[in-house]
């Protein structure tokens, strides 16, 4: 089996792209010590994993981060990005019924490079534990409640769960509900691409701002590093806002503020992940399309 998977996961780059192949080995198969590293170098509290690393494989992985570093501030050359989606959109990327290959327009993901999607139906899917919030010291949820990533399509599924113990191959109907505990407790659904997997969408993250370094290096930078895109939606208040401030003080971007007769969203800072949406005990806030910000990623306009 590991053998197999390796010779598929070596055998789908092409001649123009096969040096993308030792980084994304490296990835999927040391993605728990990428984490680390990513936090060492940023200067975060962390976790050394418990199973070691040799020295090359570990001056790989820190010279990964660094690429990805150097190319981040720019929209052109950008090589590894996540879009925010909704949980309606990212329902639709786990329960395919029929193939889909898409380049994304520039109106959905702006970055130069890494923009498609490419799933099997049913799409092959890796499940494990998040890779960040292993790293952290106080995570805001035990080891035991931490599968919460899912490895998009193959062979990078199948890849993963051949060889990285922390994954194992999954299913829809487990993915649905993987997404749906995500919801309930106020985790960003984060759709990632990068440029080692064919530029493709390869993960589909739940994401906290206590523990994922992508939310926690967007709030630190305040967006000025473009490696994160919003849903294309964002939150609008009504009315009948009860004034619970649940909202506000769950809001992964810190959009929304808690204002005399209600709630104030600060639409650019707004992601549109619908975290508020999901957790309001009366239906007081919802998500509207937001014609200045990107279009949605939903699987049903490319079809």
């Amino acid at each position: 089996m590991k053998e197999d998977t390796l010779g598929k996961l070596f055998g789908f780059r092409t001649l123009e792209s096969g040096s993308d192949f030792f980084p994304s080995y490296l990835y999927l198969r040391h993605l728990h010590h990428f984490m680390y590293y990513v936090n060492t170098m940023l200067g975060m509290e962390t976790v050394k994993p418990d199973d070691p690393l040799d020295e090359t494989a570990e001056e790989m992985i820190k010279m990964y981060f660094r690429l990805i570093a150097e190319t981040a501030p720019s929209l052109e050359t950008n090589i590894y990005h996540g879009k925010v989606v909704k949980h309606s959109d990212a329902r639709k990327l786990v329960s395919l019924d029929s193939p889909v290959s898409v380049t994304l327009p520039e109106r959905v993901l702006p970055h130069k490079i890494a923009r498609e999607v490419v799933l099997e139906a049913p799409p092959a899917m890796a499940v494990g534990r998040c890779p960040c919030r292993m790293s952290r010291k106080d995570p805001c949820v035990p080891p035991e409640e931490q599968e919460k990533c899912l490895i998009m399509g193959s062979p990078f599924a199948e890849f993963i769960a051949d060889r990285n113990p922390h994954f194992r191959l999954t299913d829809r109907d487990e993915a649905l509900s993987i997404l749906e505990k995500s919801r309930v407790l106020g985790d960003v659904h984060s759709a990632y691409f990068k440029k080692e997997f064919g530029g493709r969408l390869m993960a589909l993250c739940n994401c906290c701002r206590c523990c994922c370094m992508g939310m926690v290096m967007w709030n630190k930078l305040n967006g000025a590093v473009p490696f994160l895109v919003g849903s294309g939606y964002a939150a609008q208040p009504e009315e009948k806002c009860s004034e619970c401030g649940i909202c506000a003080d769950k809001c992964p971007f810190y959009a929304i503020e808690k204002i005399d007769g209600g709630v104030k969203v600060n639409r650019a800072k707004c992601m549109g992940c619908g975290v508020c949406e999901g957790l309001c005990p009366e239906g007081s806030i919802r998500l509207v399309r937001d014609p200045s910000k990107c279009d949605p990623l939903d699987l049903d306009e490319f079809r």
